[in-house]
């Protein structure tokens, strides 16, 4: 292979909303403070408190708080990890996953119950059939903590939040996985209310997050406001998405992808729905490099099969049987296929970069991951259209790529 010259990078900024919580914990605290729950509130009842698996920034604050405040009313909660088929499908592979994203008995000071086990509580007129986990149901209320964004796989009013928790990840993965066979953007809702009408919730714990990743809003809702208030959380989410400004590249270097920061591990609202779905090619990233596969993902690369090229090092850490189970469940088996793997990230550019007629002129970018798009960089061919635009800061003097002896890329 012809030698390469490797394109230099020049740093970008975007500056958007960052207004965000300052002390999460208080904020919560005062949410309870005003909550006002309905009837059937004793002492020492206990809440199953459904956590996801989703990359939520201050998870561990708003999970360990929630707990605090339903001590301090008098309730006895306890955690059940609520993610759908994440971690395997199994009680174990979850809680695990819990672990991974700081959430333990030790850390929360309540229980974790943790199980597969399901019980269907009735049909939709779709047909879909509306499971929920059994050691839920145990407990006297149950309590949701979810963070509200767009999701990666479907549209509508109602998305990724307090009502998807209730109808695909408190599931397990038979409920994720019998759901996922219906159009989500109808079935969530209805799902939800069946679910809202025969199980007695308690509240739901809704945020949004900024572009960089810190907590913008924090909410606290009862049981017959969760669709409201996944709405206008939702209309929220999608002003304060982080995306990137270029719809036209040759190639686009994606140092991580995973399951804590994407569902989809890698968000197709940032990389081009067309990836994952079809559809029109916008934005047009002709070539997606992922070098890396965080290890809260736990070995699970869905998404993976929206690259085109991976590193030796992502496919070492795939755990097929996590990630095919993901696919089945979601229904998108293509997110299961994996790209061209070469040993390594230098490999990987010389490959994308030898496609080209020249090299030194093609349009690259660089970001750490598709939820941390504060700061990303970009090649000389790029600056014309970026220097100018509001928003954003262009550095005047680019950085070089730099690679190790093992050919492993180094941060910029």
């Amino acid at each position: 292979m012809e030698t390469i010259e490797f394109p230099s990078l020049y740093r970008v900024e975007q500056h958007v909303d960052q207004t965000s919580v300052v002390d999460v914990a208080a904020a919560v605290r005062r949410r309870f403070a005003a909550f006002q729950p309905g009837g059937g509130v004793t002492a020492g009842q206990r809440v199953a408190v459904c956590v996801a698996s989703r990359g939520t920034h201050d998870l561990v604050a708003l999970v360990k708080t929630t707990i605090e405040c339903l001590v301090k009313m008098g309730l006895d909660p306890f955690i059940i990890p609520a993610m759908g088929s994440h971690g395997g499908g199994s009680g174990q592979g979850q809680r695990m996953v819990l672990k991974g994203l700081g959430i333990t008995e030790e850390t929360m000071g309540a229980p974790i119950t943790a199980t597969s086990e399901t019980v269907l509580l009735g049909r939709l007129d779709s047909g879909a059939e509306i499971f929920f986990a059994r050691d839920a149901l145990a407990a006297d209320h149950v309590m949701v903590v979810n963070r509200v964004k767009p999701h990666t796989a479907f549209r509508g009013d109602v998305e990724s939040g307090l009502c998807k928790m209730l109808a695909v990840g408190c599931g397990r993965r038979r409920g994720a996985l019998n759901m996922h066979k219906y159009d989500l953007g109808r079935t969530i809702v209805p799902a939800a209310e069946l679910i809202l009408s025969k199980i007695p919730v308690l509240a739901g714990l809704a945020v949004t997050e900024t572009a960089s990743g810190a907590t913008h809003s924090v909410r606290l809702a009862r049981p017959d406001e969760f669709v409201k208030t996944d709405r206008e959380l939702l209309e929220e989410a999608w002003g304060l998405l982080p995306r990137l400004p270029i719809d036209d590249l040759d190639i686009l270097i994606v140092e991580e992808m995973g399951k804590n920061i994407s569902g989809a591990g890698m968000d197709p609202n940032v990389i081009g729905f067309w990836r994952r779905e079809g559809g029109e090619r916008r934005p047009d990233y002709r070539c997606l490099i992922v070098l890396d596969l965080t290890a809260a993902s736990h070995g699970n690369a869905h998404g993976i099969g929206m690259a085109d090229l991976i590193t030796r090092r992502v496919l070492d850490k795939v755990d097929r049987q996590a990630t095919y189970l993901n696919a089945l469940t979601s229904g998108v088996l293509r997110a299961g296929r994996l790209p061209v793997p070469v040993d390594d990230d230098r490999q990987a550019l010389e490959q994308a970069l030898g496609m080209l007629p020249d090299a030194w002129d093609a349009r690259v970018a660089r970001i750490r991951n598709t939820s941390n798009l504060m700061t990303f960089w970009v090649s000389r061919a790029l600056l014309p259209e970026l220097t100018a635009r509001p928003g954003l800061t262009v550095a005047e003097t680019p950085v070089g790529l730099v690679f190790d002896e093992s050919g492993r890329l180094q941060p910029c």
